[in-house]
């Protein structure tokens, strides 16, 4: 399959809101309110061979493996008398999705080696500059790495449970190429209706590498949507969407309470996360938590005005934290792996209806 990213304007990434801060079957009904965002789970055509599909009880999962080792599904099946609905824990792909090849369209995607922005698509480390402009990434400021827009291998594999595979060999010839060579993985699994993701990499090079790595979910988003998440502060932006300073900002205390997706136009990096974070859905009785292990000490909200889109994403680092000041480093999440030095830590994702 080959990448084609679709420039559609409302593909977060491309250009993001500026912030202010048995039985026969039966029919399959979608409960989300704007169903042209949110099909059915068979608009996917999960009988494609290039999609992984696993499966636990009544819940699904569908992996993308060609498309940036993205997840492309996430769903329970509900059962009822004479109907059955499918209840999506993230914005489905589309059959139109997979078949452009575009992560942006996917219910989440890997973030590696970094998260999120750079500025100008380029920072200085260990004496040289790094420019990574010109990769195939499009964008003036490079964005959420390049593993994202690769195809990734499949590995090990059960019902319920795969594990995907990417590696990286830089090439001086490829202008803007990550100068860094290392391998990544995710093990994505469902355990009953939950689902876990252990993502990991390792140096390969013979120097220090600087580093980053996340998940981009999308979720549902309806006019009842609701996120709750404790956070110490919200980084504050300009109008590229890059950070400038670390403060206050009335987002942090209203998503402690639980905030409304229309209540603000999002999309900040906010500092001092407590690792959990729910997406609820109240007018329809259900939620998803999602809980993080260390380094995932940061959270991503994109929950732009008059939009139909989602993000909560858990990342190690603020966007553009390879360009921090010395002061602002440690609270961005820069890090340094060293030649050979390997990270892993999950991500898990808990549904609760009722």
């Amino acid at each position: 399959m080959r990448f084609s990213l679709a420039r559609a304007a409302s593909a977060h990434g491309i250009e993001r809101a500026r912030p202010t801060t048995s039985q026969p079957p039966t029919p399959i009904q979608t409960t989300m309110r704007e169903a042209s965002f949110h099909p059915p789970a068979i608009d996917l055509r999960i009988d494609d061979p290039s999609l992984v599909v696993l499966s636990s009880g009544d819940t699904t999962l569908v992996v993308a493996p060609e498309v940036g080792g993205s997840i492309a599904a996430y769903f329970d099946v509900v059962r009822e008398h004479t109907s059955q609905r499918v209840l999506h824990w993230l914005r489905p792909a589309t059959r139109a999705a997979l078949a452009a090849c575009d992560p942006l369209r996917m219910a989440s995607f890997p973030l590696f080696p970094y998260c999120n922005r750079i500025r100008d698509a380029r920072f200085e480390f260990d004496g040289r500059t790094i420019d990574l402009g010109g990769d195939g990434n499009g964008y003036a400021h490079a964005l959420h790495g390049h593993a994202w827009r690769r195809p990734w291998r499949v590995g090990a594999r059960t019902a319920s449970s795969v594990e995907l595979h990417f590696e990286h060999v830089p090439d001086s010839e490829k202008r803007g190429d990550w100068p860094f060579r290392y391998r990544a993985s995710q093990r994505i699994e469902l355990l009953g209706d939950a689902l876990r993701v252990t993502l990991a990499a390792q140096n390969l090079s013979e120097g220090p590498m600087p580093f980053g790595m996340g998940h981009h979910p999308y979720y549902p988003r309806t006019s009842n949507t609701v996120i709750t998440a404790h956070l110490d502060e919200m980084w504050h932006a300009d109008a590229h969407v890059l950070p400038t300073h670390l403060g206050p900002h009335g987002a942090v205390d209203a998503l402690r309470r639980g905030m409304s997706a229309d209540a603000f136009d999002l999309d900040n990096n906010f500092g001092g996360w407590a690792r959990s974070a729910t997406i609820a859905w109240p007018d329809e009785a259900r939620s998803v938590t999602m809980t993080a292990d260390a380094p995932f000490d940061h959270l991503v909200v994109f929950a732009p005005a008059n939009d139909v889109q989602l993000c909560v994403e858990p990342v190690t680092n603020t966007t553009d934290c390879f360009n921090a000041n010395d002061g602002a480093r440690e609270r961005s999440g820069y890090r340094v792996l060293q030649p050979g030095e390997a990270i892993s830590a999950g991500l898990n994702w808990k549904p609760q209806r009722g």
